[in-house]
């Protein structure tokens, strides 16, 4: 058997992307065989292609996708977690030019799913997990963000940073979101943000001091690094904590002398690959999903696996607000 999937040959832009077809195995002993319904982009994806990405691509012919939501066509010896016709998403914690989602169908290992909340479609699952399970991972399981907590979340308008917004809420935190300029001033507040800086035109650590009274952020938490991550260390109350999970900013990560603060390096796929993880994310995503609290943006639907090259140009304009989501056409045979 084979499947449509998305490759590339070479380091490069979205043009690099092409639909081909490739072979697709019978699912072995533990793995699963599914269906994809739909699939959420990443930032991650965008720097894998273009060889920035912290390890390498496959080349020639790597796959591409850490986050999609399907359904099971058949399951393999030995598992036990899933069966056909089960809703699942793909758990992000493998390594996508091996096991990239970005295709009609993916053989993947069952310790590579988790179970799609009950009465979540696929667009609305392909938008949810990566981005609250690195929220929630990021902020709460490592940073210790608690209730009455400010916390300064960098990227703002990206599909994580609305995440983030509405995790802090739910927790009982003070987001105070950051953006590059005024233009999302308006689409990050409504979502629910207490403040918004616009860093363009603003400075950072002045406004959250002023915000919080003088005393400082008890937490930050920031996808993009670089020298100006120690503006955001200057924003942190005296012990407070950063937590960075992104390095947009290529150039060196720089350290605020606003001492003491604690500075975690967040990897979202080692908390992932724990099933304890998996676990209090799943509990912690399915319960906001169902009062209400969680609600993931999805900022443009793409049909068809033809238009990833699109998908991909969308992200890196940065024009968006939330998740891009391309919804899986299937081609009949």
């Amino acid at each position: 058997m084979t499947t449509r999937a998305v490759l590339f040959h070479e380091l490069g832009g979205p043009e690099v992307l092409s639909v081909e077809e490739v072979p697709l195995p019978a699912p072995g002993p533990g793995e699963v065989l599914v269906r994809v319904e739909a699939i959420g982009l990443n930032r991650a994806e965008a720097l894998f292609r273009a060889g920035t990405y912290y390890y390498p691509a496959r080349l020639p012919g790597s796959r591409l996708g850490y986050e999609a939501a399907g359904t099971v066509e058949a399951v393999g010896a030995g598992v036990t977690a899933f069966a056909p016709g089960d809703p699942v998403l793909a758990a992000a914690n493998f390594e996508f030019g091996e096991f990239g989602v970005y295709a009609e169908r993916v053989v993947l290992p069952e310790e590579y799913l988790v179970a799609r909340p009950a009465g979540v479609d696929a667009v609305t699952g392909a938008a949810v997990w990566l981005t609250y399970f690195t929220a929630y991972g990021g902020m709460v399981l490592t940073g210790g963000l608690r209730p009455g907590d400010h916390v300064v979340i960098t990227g703002a308008s990206s599909g994580v940073g609305t995440a983030a917004v509405q995790t802090a809420l739910r927790v009982g935190a003070v987001p105070i979101a950051a953006t590059r300029s005024e233009a999302k001033r308006k689409a990050v507040l409504a979502l629910g943000a207490a403040h918004v800086v616009a860093t363009e035109t603003g400075d950072l650590a002045a406004e959250v001091r002023r915000i919080t009274g003088g005393r400082g952020a008890d937490l930050v938490f920031d996808a993009i690094g670089g020298p100006g991550f120690a503006r955001l260390g200057d924003a942190l109350r005296p012990g407070g904590t950063a937590v960075l999970y992104g390095w947009l900013d290529p150039r060196p990560v720089e350290l605020s002398r606003n001492w003491p603060q604690t500075v975690h390096a967040y990897a979202n796929g080692e908390l992932a690959r724990t099933e304890e993880g998996r676990r209090l994310a799943a509990g912690f995503i399915a319960s906001g999903l169902r009062d209400g609290s969680l609600a993931p943006v999805v900022a443009e639907v793409f049909d068809g696996l033809e238009r990833i090259a699109d998908a991909h140009r969308l992200m890196e304009s940065n024009a968006h607000t939330g998740k891009i989501v391309v919804r899986v056409r299937h081609q009949r045979h």
